[in-house]
């Protein structure tokens, strides 16, 4: 079976699941607040302007509903619930950017990362209990010309005062993209102080993904050091990553914690590096085995959840000088 095909298909799946669950009866719901959350991932945060060049995404997930109100969603994924589970769904649109070490010459080296740009929808079922928050996700977009990245990148350096990436001609053609992405995290450790309140938690992750995208499986893990952790799953992220929850609970109040983690990736396929699926593109020899590390910390208050991580990700193909680094930052507010 070709990658793209088991996407395609979920993507009826979920979509009449997703459809169902918003038409389904009002339950009373555990967490009755639906979640907007902007994120905004920069290499410049790290002081450089390579490989990983910027990403930006914009998500909206439910409030919260016992599976009984989202029977078709409940029986898609019936083997992530548990016997306290709550059903969420998500919508989102991002936009990533992908570009060689060297911006400034029309003709990029053929062995230098291609310039590359992801433009996606993606449609998500989240199901969750205290312990445990498995998600199931769909990304469908375009990368080539169609997704915009030249258009993107120059238009906000002309707006900053930068120099032009001259090397978008040869970035990587059109082709439609899909992602299906299966993805659990559980709290393997929980911690709390007698005195002090504060609380540590140890969040294993498994994920994979599958698609003409991205074909990776991973793993990671997380530590959590703060008041009131219990409200999420910690910090959102662009995918692919170590990510959080996109919804936090605001009725537990203030709280904050600050977190580190890592994360390791067998990849199989990864289209930014590859080329294109069905004709010749650019690519370089990507590496199978890819790890992230981060830190970072989170507040919320009120409404609003601000994050904000500090990630250095291991050289992705054959010839990259040094690692990639930048930062993960995310405003959410629940209402």
């Amino acid at each position: 079976m070709r990658p793209i095909l088991l996407p395609v298909l979920a993507a009826g799946l979920l979509w009449n699941a997703a459809v169902q669950a918003a038409d389904s009866a009002p339950e009373t719901a555990s967490d009755p607040n639906g979640t907007f959350t902007f994120q905004w991932e920069n290499d410049a945060f790290a002081a450089t302007d390579r490989y990983y060049s910027n990403g930006v995404q914009f998500s909206w997930l439910s409030p919260s509903r016992p599976p009984s109100a989202m029977e078709e969603a409940a029986d898609l994924v019936g083997f992530f619930l548990g016997p306290d589970s709550q059903l969420r769904w998500g919508l989102a649109l991002g936009h990533t950017i992908y570009t060689p070490e060297d911006t400034e010459t029309r003709t990029p080296d053929p062995k230098d990362r291609p310039y590359a740009a992801w433009l996606f929808g993606a449609l998500s079922l989240v199901s969750y209990d205290d312990e445990v928050l498995n998600t199931v996700e769909l990304q469908l977009g375009t990368v080539g010309p169609s997704a915009l990245g030249e258009e993107v990148q120059n238009n906000f350096h002309d707006l900053i005062g930068d120099g032009h990436a001259e090397g978008w001609d040869d970035q990587i053609k059109d082709e439609f993209g899909a992602n299906l992405i299966f993805d659990r995290k559980w709290r393997a450790i929980e911690l709390t102080g007698p005195r002090t309140g504060l609380r540590v938690d140890v969040t294993p992750s498994a994920t994979l993904s599958l698609g003409n995208v991205a074909t990776y499986v991973a793993g990671g893990l997380m530590l959590r050091l703060g008041q009131n952790i219990d409200s999420d799953f910690g910090a959102p992220r662009i995918r692919p990553a170590l990510a959080g929850s996109a919804f936090y609970d605001k009725r537990n109040g203030f709280g904050w914690y600050v977190f580190g983690g890592i994360e390791g990736r067998v990849v199989l396929r990864d289209i930014f590096l590859d080329g294109n699926t069905f004709k010749d593109s650019r690519h370089v020899d990507k590496r199978t085995i890819v790890g992230d590390a981060q830190l970072g910390t989170s507040i919320f208050f009120g409404s609003t959840r601000i994050t904000y991580s500090y990630v250095i990700r291991s050289e992705e193909f054959e010839g990259q000088d040094g690692l990639s680094r930048f930062g993960a930052a995310s405003v959410s507010w629940s209402f």
